[in-house]
């Protein structure tokens, strides 16, 4: 039996408490973990291939005092329901130098601990024959048969690097699941061998569709017999690559998934070579701004004498509030927002994820960066109000809407 579900690829972001049924050591510096998703609530946890959900928890910081730390991570697996009603949610976490979340997962986390998840959240899906409705799939109803898309056959490319693997692979599986005559190109770059993630998985899915699935392995830090494969992925080889080693033509969806400057040189690539921007998808580990985000609680902020003030009002869960922001500050829409309200939706504060975007409803705001809305919703008035500050005496957001 099949269910239809609707799954918007821009919800109401909420946090519930899950337990972890499973921690995979998947390489010496990344595990995978698997939270259980009880029947009751696996409506606010469908999710479409290519999602990710924030984690949530407090973490002492270096004089022992607890902060509430949280990081968001791409879902690894396609969506499955159980017999029982109940499902589960993958991610993968890859320890970042420095990186207070991720280090204390790889070191500490285990089966039987809870974490807050929040629902879902992300734009990087394919939307190849939805017909502009991206959420419409079929879920089997078994803990055997993965997610079935009535998808049409496509031609795919995916660039990849690191854990930029975990929402693509997903996506192949999918993808592949689909259509009998779909093709899915995979170029991976990682900088040793010890370093690829999934690593028997993609060799299984290269298994399942021989002839189908393209998997290119390009390694920074390990010689391989091919010498495209060796080295960093930088223009020129970009270029070859998509010369010799892919199907590059007539490509129906391409997935960029990695840091900034491979991202960038991807879509920089593309475009000049007259790839529609309609046609590619991406996300980004970061925007190599670490210094970005502004906490958990929102930052405080200080009055100077002026006493010069934005007033910003934001509607959230059907309730107003309000809260004056000093014009000296230059203080983003979301950390004066959480300075009343800690509840207020974000995920990365670097205007990556996109968790925090709302409607701007009256005034004007300027907006730093935007690594997450496209363009229909932005000529909508949406905003990532992580980047947005205020430009005229008076802003209203909704987060509703």
């Amino acid at each position: 039996m099949t269910t239809e579900i609707q799954t918007a690829s821009r919800r109401r972001a909420s946090f519930h408490s899950l337990t972890v049924s499973e921690v995979r050591r998947l390489t010496e510096d990344a595990i995978e973990v698997t939270f259980a998703v009880p029947a009751e609530l696996s409506g606010q946890y469908d999710y479409l291939p290519g999602q990710y959900v924030a984690l949530r928890t407090k973490l002492p910081d270096d004089g022992g005092e607890l902060h509430e730390v949280r990081r968001s991570y791409s879902i690894c697996a396609e969506p499955r329901t159980f017999a029982d009603g109940s499902s589960e949610i993958r991610v993968a976490i890859k320890k970042d130098l420095g990186g207070i979340f991720s280090t204390w997962a790889n070191a500490e986390l285990k089966a039987g601990d809870t974490l807050d998840v929040m629902s879902p959240q992300g734009a990087f899906i394919s939307r190849h024959g939805r017909d502009g409705n991206p959420t419409q799939y079929n879920v089997m109803n078994s803990m055997n048969n993965p997610m079935q898309l009535a998808g049409q056959a496509g031609n795919f490319v995916a660039i990849a690097a690191g854990s930029g693997i975990t929402p693509v692979i997903a996506i192949a599986r999918t993808l592949l699941a689909a259509h009998p005559d779909t093709r899915f190109d995979l170029i991976y770059a990682n900088k040793a061998a010890m370093d690829v993630m999934f690593l028997e998985e993609l060799a299984d899915l290269k298994d399942k569709y021989p002839s189908r699935l393209a998997l290119h392995h390009v390694l920074s830090r390990e010689q391989r017999i091919a010498p495209l494969m060796t080295g960093r992925i930088d223009s020129e080889k970009l270029q070859t690559l998509l010369t010799s080693a892919l199907h590059a033509e007539d490509v129906d969806e391409w997935f960029l998934c990695g840091p900034f400057e491979l991202v960038q040189l991807c879509r920089d690539t593309l475009a000049a070579r007259g790839v529609d921007p309609e046609h590619i998808r991406f996300e980004l580990f970061t925007t190599g701004r670490p210094d970005r985000p502004e906490g958990n609680a929102g930052r405080p902020v200080v009055e100077d004498d002026s006493g010069d003030m934005f007033k910003i009002s934001f509607k959230l869960d059907g309730l107003t509030g309000d809260v004056s922001s000093p014009t000296h500050a230059r203080e983003s829409i979301l950390n004066a927002a959480l300075r009343v309200r800690p509840d207020v939706p974000f995920a990365c504060a670097g205007g990556v994820c996109g968790t925090c975007r709302a409607k701007l409803v009256s005034g004007t705001v300027t907006m730093d960066e935007n690594y997450a809305l496209e363009q229909d919703e932005l000529d909508k008035g949406y905003v990532l109000t992580c980047q947005s500050h205020p430009t005229s005496e008076s802003v209203t957001v909704d987060f509703d809407v």
